[in-house]
């Protein structure tokens, strides 16, 4: 009986599943440069067209048969225990080493192989929930990444109109925080009062990994409405003081837990530094994503970590006036109707909420992410403002709030010391607020 189509379609992606297996086997085991570059760009092409089904059997292959041997490694354990010398550390890390590490290697030395891999993260990490046996891989994986895509390896470079167009339509495409409305919106946000720096690699020289979005001011901006208005008639020069971080996005999933955007900050604030010593102050406007969500599910304020009395007795308060205020239903405060509403006494109370959610939750695994990324990388909570985004995203996630961190480059360092100790840099009018 013929083979229904069905079968050989199955029978075939079986064929180039062991072929890639026996690819990955022959570039571990291959000597020679010349014929490992020659494997590893076959296995590179065989594992761009692996499917879902074959990729969970790769990975199984990867993450069984690729381990360290466990006799191997407890035996060079005991003998470094009886003599820690040098060459008995040296012969446990090479046993304890995972042989897929040296594989990864390999294969992101051939022409697109650090694309592939990128790839094959981006599939392991939807993966990843369900299948927590494949942790090891994954932290395999990302350990690699880490040290291939270090800063000190990438090359920053400024967008402008200039720019390709294909890399112009992967900023519109990849803009996470506000979105671009199409070309005449890029346009604008790319004008001499704008800025707009990426991160690439030197394997992936057209793919921008992150990028930030600058705005150069007057003064520190509390709304995001004016900066990405595509119609507003650009600034002049002498008047540029403040240089505001309104966007930083993130285009490669594969590199999902690589420290880049921190990096990126900082070399472009000293970048814009010596390129207009008129600036003064570099701050962001940023989002408050979790906010809103947090004082929905009715927190216990006394829970907050390191909460005293006084200050809890004036959140109480804050938090029952801004209840009074919308007659029982917060939500309200997610569309404008709210907002516009929202009197003096209510706004100030819901400052005092947002204060105190920053302050004592950021530290923790329970605080906003974007607080979190910004206060750990040594920036100051400088000032909460109302009304700052009114868009439904914004009202959504912060109740319309924007917060201002400021990037005093003299003080980074301490100010992240201070943070990894569970102390959040302030300002004094923030920290005034309740």
């Amino acid at each position: 009986m013929n083979a229904t189509p069905r079968n050989e379609s199955r029978q075939s992606g079986e064929r180039l599943l062991r072929a890639a297996v026996l690819g990955c086997k022959r570039l571990l085991s291959e000597r020679g440069e010349t014929n490992s570059m020659s494997i590893a760009r076959g296995l590179v092409l065989r594992l761009k067209q692996l499917e879902s089904w074959q990729l969970d059997a790769f990975f199984d292959y990867l993450a069984k048969d690729l381990s360290p041997e466990p006799q191997a490694v407890l035996a060079s354990a005991r003998a470094y225990a009886e003599k820690p010398d040098a060459q008995n550390l040296i012969a446990l890390s090479l046993a304890a080493e995972p042989p897929r590490q040296e594989l990864l290697r390999r294969l992101n030395r051939a022409p697109e192989g650090t694309a592939t891999i990128l790839r094959l993260r981006r599939e392991l990490l939807h993966r990843l929930p369900k299948r927590p046996e494949l942790a090891a891989l994954e932290s395999d994986l990302l350990h690699l990444l880490s040290s291939w895509f270090n800063p000190g390896f990438l090359n920053m470079t400024r967008v402008d109109w200039n720019s390709p167009a294909r890399l112009l339509e992967k900023i519109i495409q990849h803009e996470a925080v506000h979105a671009l409305d199409g070309w005449d919106d890029l346009r604008r946000r790319l004008q001499p009062d704008r800025r707009c720096f990426a991160f690439f690699h030197p394997q992936l020289p057209e793919e921008p990994l992150i990028f930030v979005e600058v705005a150069l001011l007057p003064e520190m901006p509390p709304a995001i409405a004016p900066l990405i208005d595509k119609s507003s008639t650009p600034m002049r020069a002498d008047s540029f003081r403040v240089a505001a971080f309104y966007s930083i996005s993130n285009c490669e999933p594969g590199l999902r837990g690589v420290s880049l955007g921190n990096f990126l900050i900082k070399s472009v604030a000293e970048q814009l530094q010596r390129e207009l010593p008129r600036l003064r102050i570099f701050c962001t406007l940023s989002p408050l994503p979790s906010f809103a969500h947090w004082l929905l599910a009715k927190p216990d304020l006394s829970a907050l970590p390191r909460i005293k009395r006084s200050q809890l007795q004036a959140l109480e308060k804050a938090h029952a006036l801004l209840l009074q205020s919308v007659d029982g239903d917060l939500t309200l405060l997610q569309h404008k109707a709210g907002q516009d509403k929202l009197e003096a006494p209510a706004g100030a109370a819901l400052l005092a909420l947002a204060s105190s959610y920053l302050l004592h939750l950021s530290p923790t695994t329970e605080g906003d992410p974007v607080a979190r990324f910004h206060l750990d990388n040594g920036a100051r909570l400088e000032r909460l403002n109302l009304a700052g985004n009114l868009s439904a995203k914004g009202l959504k996630q912060s109740f319309g709030l924007m917060v201002n961190y400021l990037y005093d480059l003299d003080k980074i360092e301490a100010s992240h010391e201070k943070f990894k100790q569970g102390e959040v840099a302030r300002s004094r009018a923030v920290g005034s607020l309740f």
